[in-house]
């Protein structure tokens, strides 16, 4: 009788073993899933052009809508999904010129979980309290004379046209100071802490690059550096043409800017734009044009693949291609990427969600940021 019971109690525990061991995985565990395994994260409706995804440590995830080539007098939203793709809510933004080209992105977050949106038709960097759904205006980027009209020892930026600035990417320093990139002016620039003027902290010729100029921005993983995206350029300090190069700026003693390096340049016509760093040191980078892939290069500026490997298609496998792929946001193991589709498809208007089976850098918010 010991026996047979002792081979039932046996037999029951294999069995909850075996339970155990085939379950489900538990809530935040990751299904293991092949490298570039790309799946659709959400549809991002209308007015579209869904621009720069961005993870909020509240574990929800934002992304703007940003312009439409075709032009429209739509106001601009603000998405917020839960952390499986599902629309929670959404804000319009206010106060956009609708007669302009006009787009939000959905920048960063401060100490205290308010998010940072930079607008396009007003150089504003708005903040907006996810609390309350109350936008308020952090800065404002300066429009700055061509250097050529600038009068001496003034501020000015050395575009050959004059343009409004366009906030476009931003990210803190180390010491709370908001550093944002201009995609219209030749300039990166510093917001102190707390809010307040934005001042030119470096401007230089490779930064022009006309209507295609700097795109995204990331703090170095030792907080010495700023990783700046040159969407394309002019051939100005530089002599190539069409081509965009990631570069990388020190942060030298005192906060002022060190020796712009360049650490890679594109392909003619792939205009990068958003990146995400790995903790690896890998980059991935999002080409929004030609090309339609997702680069990544190592730390030292090599380039070690490129997905999908047959270029211009954008056939990822999922139910959408790669159609002006303009980020990458780690998320766990996996980027968010933008999908604007710039030529108007808005069936392809979403947040796709790849596999890369590597975890990125944190996002830096420095105690105290935007207070």
């Amino acid at each position: 009788m010991r026996t047979a019971l002792r081979r039932r109690l046996l037999i029951a525990l294999a069995a909850a073993l075996i339970a155990l061991t085939t379950a489900a995985p538990q809530v935040g565990a990751e299904t293991p899933r092949p490298r570039w395994d790309t799946r659709v994260f959400a549809k991002v409706g209308s007015p579209g052009y869904p621009a720069n995804v961005y993870a909020h440590p509240n574990g929800r995830i934002y992304a703007g809508t940003y312009t439409n080539l075709l032009g429209d007098s739509i106001p601009s939203k603000v998405f917020e999904w839960s952390a499986s793709g599902t629309l929670l809510r959404t804000w319009t933004v206010p106060g956009q010129r609708l007669d302009k080209p006009h787009g939000v992105q959905a920048s960063i977050s401060d100490s205290k979980g308010r998010l940072l949106l930079l607008e396009k038709s007003t150089s504003r960097i708005l903040r907006l309290d996810l609390g309350t759904g109350k936008f308020s205006t952090y800065a404002t980027i300066p429009d700055l004379p061509t250097c050529t009209a600038a009068g001496a020892g003034a501020d000015c930026s050395p575009n050959l046209v004059d343009h409004e600035g366009i906030p476009n990417y931003s990210v803190w320093g180390p010491k709370g100071e908001l550093y944002v990139t201009d995609f219209a002016q030749a300039v990166i620039w510093r917001v102190p802490p707390g809010g307040g003027t934005p001042q030119p902290w470096f401007s230089d010729k490779r930064l022009d690059g006309l209507e295609f100029g700097t795109a995204g921005i990331a703090l170095s993983p030792d907080r010495k550096a700023l990783y700046v995206m040159q969407q394309t350029s002019l051939g100005l300090g530089e002599l190539s043409l069409g081509t965009g190069k990631l570069y990388k700026l020190p942060i030298a003693s005192g906060g002022r800017p060190g020796t712009l390096s360049k650490v890679w340049e594109s392909r003619f016509g792939e205009l990068p734009d958003g990146f995400g760093i790995a903790r690896s040191g890998r980059i991935y980078i999002g080409n929004a044009g030609l090309m339609q892939q997702i680069v990544v290069i190592d730390a030292a500026g090599k380039e070690i693949e490129r997905f999908p490997e047959t270029s211009l298609t954008g056939d990822n496998g999922s139910p959408i291609p790669f159609d002006g792929p303009s980020n990458a946001t780690f998320v766990g193991n996996r980027i968010l990427v933008a999908n604007q589709a710039n030529l108007g498809n808005t069936s392809h208007h979403a947040v796709l969600d790849v596999n890369v089976g590597e975890p990125g850098d944190k996002i830096y918010i420095p105690a105290g940021a935007g207070s």
